[in-house]
Parts: structure tokens; sequence; C-alpha cells
């Protein structure tokens, strides 16, 4: 545990790419595989899952330490982040004792869900015992299921593969779908000699993302370097083919094949060896255009879904990438390439509404691609993407390769009501916000968001709110309704579980409005009448 309690300080410490990788590293190298097998699943953004609430840790931490409930309370909105609160008023143990990593979680953080709370109190309170201050900190970050560190799963990829002496994408094939953390595991993936003949035939390859396009267009060259596609708003999946089965993977390294059983069912049409990168998304055959993402969701939640369900959620998987065929890897390929191997072979198969090629889009200049940008709302896409004709499929998010350019947000103007704290770095800061807007005279809470702002407009903001906290509720401070921001956001839609009877889908800021006052901000009636638009098309 301590080892890995430095390394997640040093991480934390430092912002220098090579610092970062320098520090993985080293882990790698020295930790037990046992204790670097777990830290692999960990910075791969995998979760070990909550299991005791904030308020029982706050009780046993207050009776601990012998801290009165209101004085840790106090502590906690000042600090701004529970972990770093209860760390430091634990009192420090006699003797540190140097408990390993993968024991803290097998033998505790993954006991705690089977039993009752006066044995999960025993486990965590001898740990306790045990930890000093840092370590302690790590442990509630595991403990609250939210372990988060400044490292992104690329770095921790070009570590593991300086260790191994193997390319990085060889550590992100073997990375790619589900795995257990052990030792075996750990020794399997820092082998030197490739292992890919002895991988399940189920396991998809490393996805290939693509990076936000900020510049002009024309920056790009000419129009004919680059293939031009929709970019489909559904989940990002693998459809697998191998050995007289078929599985669908998404993007977050998760089996979903039993979600949509119709494509699954689509599988046997494909040849052997096929490995299709798409997007599944909701369709209406009708219109023979994709239904809102909020449609698909319903179907993300389930184990199974029942034949009777299909009809009310039909879906697609919609193709625009083939990453192996007739059991080769062809990934080395140009897009253009691998564009031709795909769209010979799909055109081969009998037709099934389950599985369809994503056409490319035509266009002759980069101003009449700007104008079909424009028409992305109305085809139920998110807006382009721009893939170079001569580019490989790579893992990762390879820069000036792949680009994707998305529609303009939908946007509203709404006033700041609440802040809380942010978590790692922000903890200190009030940079998690609720805004609202009109109804009926009074202000309706209609998103949250924490992004948009820069270092000085957060600082400016956390400076405000703590200036004009009418009241507080824990951590949040309800907020004089003064200032207006612009809000972009995805997507609406109704819900019932919120205050408005709407949600917004991926919420940020745009811009601080001051040249508004609050009551110039939008009402709810004008998010209804949005909605509605929306609706009709």
């Amino acid at each position: 545990m301590k080892a890995f309690t430095d390394l997640y300080l040093s991480l934390d410490r430092t912002t220098r790419t090579g610092e970062k990788v320098a520090a993985l590293s080293q882990y790698f190298r020295s930790a037990p595989p046992r204790d670097a097998a777990w830290a692999v699943f960990l910075f791969s953004g995998r979760k070990i899952g909550r299991a005791v609430s904030s308020r029982l840790l706050r009780e046993w931490a207050a009776e601990a330490s012998g801290t009165p409930i209101w004085l840790l309370e106090q502590s906690y909105h000042l600090v701004g982040d529970l972990s770093e609160t209860l760390a430091l008023l634990l009192p420090d143990p006699a003797d540190s004792s140097p408990t390993p990593l993968h024991e803290i979680i097998e033998k505790r953080l993954k006991l705690l869900p089977g039993v009752p709370h006066d044995q999960q109190r025993q486990i965590i309170v001898s740990s306790w015992a045990e930890l000093n201050a840092d370590q302690r900190l790590v442990f509630h970050k595991l403990l609250s299921g939210d372990f988060r560190v400044g490292v992104s799963r690329l770095l921790m990829i070009r570590a593991l593969a300086e260790v191994a002496g193997v390319e990085p994408p060889v550590i992100a094939h073997r990375l790619a779908g589900q795995w257990t953390p052990s030792e075996q595991f750990m020794q399997r993936l820092l082998s030197a000699h490739d292992p890919e003949a002895a991988r399940d035939p189920g396991v998809p390859y490393p996805f290939m993302l693509a990076h936000p396009l900020n510049e002009s267009l024309e920056s790009l060259g000419a129009i004919g370097d680059w293939l031009l596609e929709w970019k489909w708003d559904g989940i990002r999946a693998q459809l697998i083919r191998r050995g007289g089965r078929t599985w669908l993977w998404s993007r977050g390294d998760e089996m979903v094949s039993a979600a949509f059983p119709e494509i699954i069912m689509a599988g046997p049409s494909l040849p052997d060896g096929t490995v299709l990168d798409g997007e599944v998304l909701a369709w209406d055959e009708a219109s023979a255009r994709p239904l809102p993402f909020t449609r698909l969701q319903r179907r993300l939640n389930r184990k199974t879904v029942e034949m009777s369900f299909w009809p009310e959620t039909p879906v697609t998987f919609v193709v625009f990438d083939i990453l192996e065929a007739d059991g080769r890897d062809v990934r080395a390929r140009t897009v253009l390439e691998r564009r031709s191997v795909l769209e010979t072979m799909l055109r081969s198969l009998p037709v099934t509404p389950a599985i369809r090629l994503s056409e490319p889009v035509r266009s002759g200049s980069w101003e009449e691609a700007r104008r079909v940008i424009d028409e992305s709302r109305q085809r139920g896409v998110e807006g382009l993407m721009l893939k170079r004709a001569d580019s490989s499929y790579q893992p990762g998010r390879p820069t000036g390769l792949w680009w994707k350019l998305k529609v303009q947000p939908y946007t509203m103007d709404a006033v700041l009501i609440a802040a809380e704290p942010g978590h790692g770095r922000r903890a200190g800061l009030l940079t998690d916000y609720t805004f609202g807007v009109w109804d009926d005279g009074a202000l309706v809470p209609i998103a949250k968001a924490y992004s948009g702002l820069t270092d000085a407009e957060i600082a400016e903001v956390d400076r405000f709110a703590r200036q004009h906290t009418l009241a507080r509720h824990g951590p949040v401070c309800l907020v004089e309704p003064l200032r207006v921001f612009e809000i972009g956001f995805e997507a609406i839609q109704p819900s019932p579980r919120h205050k408005s009877g709407l949600a917004v889908r991926f919420p940020r800021i745009l811009r601080i409005r001051t040249d508004k006052k609050p009551a110039e901000a939008d009402t709810l009636q004008t998010m209804r009448e949005l909605l509605a638009r929306i609706a009709s098309g």
C-alpha cells in the first residue's frame, strides 16, 4: 500500500507527462505483480464499487478520532474533499503496517458489500489503525468507488510498454476485454513475447479515437485527402465473429451482447474471422434515421432484453470500419483500403436491419462540408468525422489522423443558484455549479455543470459564490441569484426525476454573461418549447 500511495501522490503532484510516465514505469518495475495488476485495473478506469455510505464513514471516523460530528462536517466544508478530511482527522497509527495493495482490495474492500454494518465498521477501523494519513487518503478514495488521479490510460500503456519492451499497441490489445487482476495476468501483460495466439477469440481490438477539431477546416489541406463520415450519436462498439460465435463489445470494455440480441442474432451472417467497428443506434426504419440517444438508454441497464421489448426500441449496428477480415488483422491498411474491404463484404451478405453500412459523406469542398454539418440535427447525428485517407487504425487518440467536428450545441442562459466544492486539485474551490431558469417568478434547477471555465474564471466565480452565499446544505452553498451563464448542451428530454421536468445532456459552461441581468435569463417555458421543436423534427 505504501508504494501505491507514493505513486498516487507523485502522479497528483505533477502535470508533466514525462514525470508521470517515469513514476508509473518505476512502480511497475518494482511492485509485486499482484499489486501491480490492481494498479493497472484502477488506472484503466475500472471500478471496485462503493460498499459503505459516506454517512457511516463520517460517524465511524468521528468516533475513532474523538471529533464531534459537527466539527467533522465543518472541517469537510472547509477542506472540500471527504477522503482528505477523514484522513487528516484520524490519529496516526503507532506503527504503520506494510499492508499490500492487493490485500487491501481483495480481503477488505471486496468483502464489504457482503457483510453487515458492524463487520464493515470493524474492517474499516482496523484498516485505519494500520495506515498513515497519506495511505488513508488513498484507502478512502478506493473505498468511495470513485478513485481518480491525473493519469490517462494511454500514459499507463506507455509506461507498461516501456517496462515490457514492446510497442504500446501490443499492451493496449492485451488490456482489451475482460480480465481479472492477478499475478498471472501481470506476467502475461509484461511478457516480451506476444501472447496473441493464446487469446480468447472474443477479445476486441483497442479502439481508435478522434480529437475535436478546433482549427478551420482549411487547415487540414485538400478535402480530397480526407474521408468524411457522419458522427453517430450512439454506443461505439466492435462486433466480433470468430470461432462460430458472436460478441459485441462497447468502447468501455464492456460486453453488451445481452442488451442487443438482434445484433448478435445477425452475427452468423458475417464471415468467420470478422471484427467490425461501428455504432449501436436506436433506429427508425420508416424514416431511415437514428432515434434520440435517450431511446437507446432504455436498453443499457438491462442484463437481457425480452423479445417483446425489441419493437419499442429497435436498434441497428451502423458499421464504418473493419479491423479483421478472414481472420487477418487489417488495421495497418489505410482507411480507404479498409473501406473497400468492408463495402465488398457487407454488400455480399443477406440484407438485415440489424447491421448496416455507414455511407461516406460526399463533399467537393470545405464550404460544402460546412453546409452538411448544418444538416446534422435534422439527420439525427452529432456532426462529421474527418479521417485521413491514408491513416491506419491505431489504438488510442493519435494526433492528426481522425478529427471530430460536432454541430454547435443548443444553448440557454441560466442563473447560478448553487455551488459546491470540486474534487482532487479543485477540492478547495467551489467549481460544481447548479443553474436555474425562471418559472412563474421563481428559479427552477435545470442543469449542473463544472466544465468550461478557465482557472481565472473559476477563481472569480469561487470568490463571488462565497461572498453571496445565502445558506449552506452540507457542502452545497445556495448562491444569491445575480450571475447569468450561457450553458451549452447536446440534447433535452422530459424527466420526471427533475423538479423542472426536463433534463439536458452533456451540459457545460460556454461563457459568463456579464452583459445580462438575471431577469433576462431563459424561462422553463422556453425550454419546453425547444423540446417540442426538437421532437417535431
